[in-house]
């Protein structure tokens, strides 16, 4: 019988409180996420017209014009809306939404009036739930993967520390239609199967990391640099075998990985299909001519106040040293992670949004939250062998409630429009922000939050639409 321990229990109360935050609205990049399920579960074919039209204004800036008609640079030379947005965030929404579909149905069969399209409450409240859920998910799966090399109330306080002291509640809660959250609990299930296999696994074993392989691509394509685990463990083994002279060993072995790439191609045909259909092609993306793999923003991208990883988030950077303090547990563990962290980070630089335009510190790195909870477990357990356990469990539990009141008062600044959310902020005026601002506009604005959110947000969204056109505007100038 499964039965939950302490931590694991606190560990759902706190989401099962967390759940008001929830906001159930598509905007921005999730928009076009969203649209996939809509298509599919409504239109019933891959037409995002009402979706264009129906979105949010700094949504529609530059793909309509003054009439509110589509731009026809909107479209591609196959006939269809340039969305290059995943199609695996819609995979995962749509169980859910399909039961929301089919209540809503049956209600209006019994004489009730809800709109069976798509936007109506019941659906994009579904969607924002369900995107919570795999959040929490996601959290809770790397909290069970870190107590296996670290005690479990390192494992927790981490996991407590990366779910609230990272970028993942904006994309959790406040933008549930973006891929991040979903992106991270795809991840976390990868990693879990990975490490809960890599002893010995089985041809039939590495068919299941291949479909959780692809669905991870599926949801977000920079996730690709997760396959070095594989790549690398299949490696050494590879060279194990060599200099073992053991040929029946690298057979087996080179079985298994000829059936986790025709399985992770299999699972990643979702993506190919509609590439094919939206673009006429399946090998093109959308993203053309955005990387410039030779100048990488690698630094800029750790420590810039144009949402650097580190400076938004520094617990991130305790977390980042921890994946050292992991080799003492699991060596080769600890560095295949670090591998992953530095690929990822190389390849995000080489991204002319490095970034992340409109985000919440940098939100490309959401979706390795399992790498920054294992990192930051890691640290705990090195601080509390490096000192007296009882300092370092006072220590780690003080910071890490400092590092938590620090980021969740500067998502409170960053989405009330305190600090700009495009662009480089001024740490100066984020700090006196923090001290003489949110303390006192906090409580007024989480009332509104929790009891006129509609409203909140029509705000929130024209004070992101005027910001938009004063930057359009100077760099006009």
């Amino acid at each position: 019988m499964f039965r939950l321990t302490k931590y694991e229990t606190v560990l759902v109360l706190l989401f099962l409180l967390s759940l008001p935050f929830s906001n159930p609205w598509v905007r921005g990049d999730g928009v076009g996420y969203y649209a996939y399920a809509r298509a599919l579960l409504i239109e019933h074919r891959l037409d995002f017209t009402r979706d264009w039209l129906a979105a949010n204004t700094s949504f529609r800036m530059g793909r309509t014009d003054g009439q509110g008609h589509i731009l026809p640079e909107q479209y591609t030379a196959a006939g269809h809306l340039n969305n290059h947005f995943s199609i695996g965030p819609a995979m995962l929404w749509l169980p859910f939404l399909i039961t929301a579909h089919s209540g809503v149905l049956l209600y209006d069969g019994l004489g009730g009036r809800v709109a069976a399209d798509g936007f109506s409450k019941p659906y994009v409240m579904t969607m924002a739930f369900a995107t919570a859920f795999y959040g929490f998910l996601a959290v809770f799966i790397s909290f069970r993967l870190a107590r296996k090399y670290v005690p479990e109330r390192w494992a927790f306080l981490a996991t407590l520390g990366i779910w609230f002291g990272s970028a993942l509640p904006v994309y959790m809660y406040f933008n549930p239609s973006w891929s991040h959250a979903l992106s991270a609990f795809a991840v976390a299930i990868f990693l879990w199967y990975w490490v809960r296999t890599r002893s010995a696994r089985r041809w039939t074993e590495w068919i299941v990391l291949g479909a959780i392989g692809g669905l991870m691509l599926d949801v977000y394509y920079p996730n690709a640099v997760l396959l070095l685990l594989p790549l690398l463990e299949s490696i050494a083994g590879y060279w194990k075998s060599y200099r073992a002279l053991e040929i029946e060993r690298a057979g087996r072995l080179f079985l298994g990985n000829v059936c986790f790439a025709a399985m992770l191609l299999v699972t990643f045909l979702p993506t190919l299909i509609t590439k094919e259909v939206v673009y006429g092609s399946y090998l093109k993306s959308g993203y053309e001519n955005l990387w410039n793999w030779k100048s990488p923003a690698f630094f800029k991208l750790c420590v810039s106040a144009d949402h650097g990883l580190f400076s938004w988030h520094p617990i991130l950077l305790l977390a980042f040293a921890g994946l050292f303090c992991l080799r003492k547990h699991d060596r080769p563990l600890g560095l295949y992670l670090m591998g992953v962290f530095v690929a990822l980070v190389y390849t995000i630089g080489c991204d002319r949004d490095w970034d992340g335009l409109s985000s919440f510190g940098n939100r490309y790195f959401v979706s390795i939250t399992p790498l920054f909870v294992l990192g930051l477990a890691a640290s705990f357990d090195w601080l509390a062998r490096a000192w007296q356990e009882r300092r370092a469990a006072i220590l780690a539990a003080s910071a890490t409630a400092v590092l938590i009141l620090w980021n969740l008062g500067l998502i409170f600044q960053w989405g009330t429009h305190l600090i700009p959310p495009r662009g480089a902020i001024s740490w100066r005026q984020a700090a006196y922000n923090q001290v003489a601002v949110v303390p006192e506009r906090a409580a007024s604005t989480m009332k509104a939050y929790l009891t006129h959110r509609t409203q909140l947000m029509d705000r929130i969204e024209r004070e992101d639409v005027k910001q938009l056109k004063a930057r359009q505007s100077e760099a006009i100038e």
